[in-house]
């Protein structure tokens, strides 16, 4: 017989993957919070909202991050047709555990450094001033399409070395691959048609980047990310083809995804709170703060998930081995413990704790870049775009629970000016 916490656990969960939460899921995670960590026996999943629990449990050994072995066992059926390139069954290394994670990530962290970060500032800026030429001509544009997707997207394809043209090809594969990053979703309940869409999404990606990496085996390139991937090594050892196809295929899709979120999200904060975006306008040099309160207060990763080794209790409640658990990070930057007067949007804070690039051994390896993006694009559309003003609000979003975002933000504004 469930219990009321049970009950209430999952009534909490229907609330939040109903899309009429979409614009504003903060009161069903508040909801969760009040209850604590909670095991759903309907789906199986141990529910962590408390600030000090998630980031606990991101450090936590006894937890696993390898999701895929859990999702696949519930799946009857390979969804992937015949034919589809091996590298399609190789995890992305963020879902996977040490040794196999620490080798990975340490062989793309060689070609993945501050330092071609900061390099890309000059591009960046330029980049996001050519964007905003275009936006400003427009007596209304929409932030999401014309800054804050194509943005991200430009650069990581820029650092992969994949042509302008096809840059277009990512969108519709990205969107496909996203929604299975949900959290709530059980494979074992997807239609064949949905696993369809999204297996033969990730089949095209993978078969594209095959042919980039034959490409530069070929003919590498100089300051090419996919050229010093395949140049990579430590103590003798590199990455296998699957590992790199797997690994540029992450880099695409979480390269820009996430961003996307960050800058349309902070865009529409700081719209919400015109003190705040006159105060960056007047000083640009605040967006660095500005960017670390929308990781804070309305991120663009929601939740992760990790599988349980072993049985572990967080406080009164237990996951059993093999369990899932999933940890609300949206929901833990709002506890008061961890962030006081959470609910309020304030660059400013005196204490700021977010969990917005995870923590621990699998903490973001494209936070740096991500953090560029973000602080070159809000100071920029606040200097430039003059007057702006939100033309609908709430505005529409995705369907998407766990890479939340806007799928339009149309900004009406006035004169044009630089």
């Amino acid at each position: 017989m469930a219990t009321h916490s049970e009950t209430s656990g999952l009534d909490l969960v229907g609330k939040l993957l109903d899309p009429a939460s979409r614009a504003d899921p903060y009161p069903v995670y508040a909801g969760f919070r009040a209850l604590g960590p909670v095991w759903i026996d309907e789906i199986s999943a141990l529910v962590v909202t408390g600030y000090r629990d998630c980031e606990t449990l991101l450090r936590d050994p006894r937890l696993s991050a390898e999701r895929w072995r859990h999702f696949d066992e519930a799946r009857e059926s390979d969804p992937y047709p015949a034919g589809a390139p091996s590298s399609v069954r190789q995890p992305w290394f963020l879902s996977m555990d040490p040794p196999d994670h620490t080798r990975l990530r340490r062989l793309v962290s060689h070609a993945f450094t501050a330092r071609t970060v900061a390099r890309l500032e000059p591009y960046v800026t330029r980049l996001v001033d050519d964007l905003l030429d275009r936006a400003c001509e427009r007596d209304t544009f929409d932030v999401v399409s014309g800054l804050a997707y194509s943005l991200p997207v430009t650069v990581i394809c820029h650092l992969l070395g994949v042509p302008a043209a096809d840059e277009r090809l990512f969108h519709g594969w990205s969107a496909q691959l996203t929604r299975q990053l949900d959290g709530f979703s059980n494979p074992a309940d997807e239609t064949s048609e949905a696993a369809e869409r999204w297996a033969g999404g990730l089949v095209e990606l993978h078969r594209y980047v095959n042919e980039l990496v034959a490409d530069r085996r070929w003919s590498p390139r100089r300051d090419d990310l996919i050229s010093e991937l395949l140049a990579a090594e430590d103590g003798g050892d590199v990455l296998s083809h699957d590992e790199l196809v797997s690994t540029i295929v992450l880099l695409l899709v979480a390269g820009h995804e996430t961003t996307v979120n960050l800058i349309a999200n902070g865009v529409l904060a700081l719209l919400r709170h015109p003190g705040h975006l006159a105060a960056l306008r007047a000083d640009p040099g605040l967006a660095p703060a500005v960017v670390e309160e929308i990781l804070r207060y309305d991120p663009p990763v929601q939740l992760t998930a990790r599988v349980a080794r072993e049985d572990v209790h967080v406080g009164a409640a237990k996951v059993p081995a093999g369990g899932l658990v999933i940890l609300l990070l949206a929901a833990a930057h709002r506890d008061p413990e961890a962030n006081p007067d959470p609910d309020r949007f304030d660059p400013g804070r005196a204490q700021m704790r977010h969990l917005g690039f995870s923590a621990g051994a699998h903490f973001c390896l494209g936070a740096p870049l991500a953090r560029l993006e973000g602080r070159v694009a809000l100071a920029a559309f606040a200097g430039r775009v003059q007057e702006p003003r939100l033309v609908a609000d709430p505005p529409p979003y995705r369907e998407h629970i766990n890479l939340r975002g806007v799928s339009e933000l149309l900004v009406g504004h006035g004169p044009r000016g630089r």
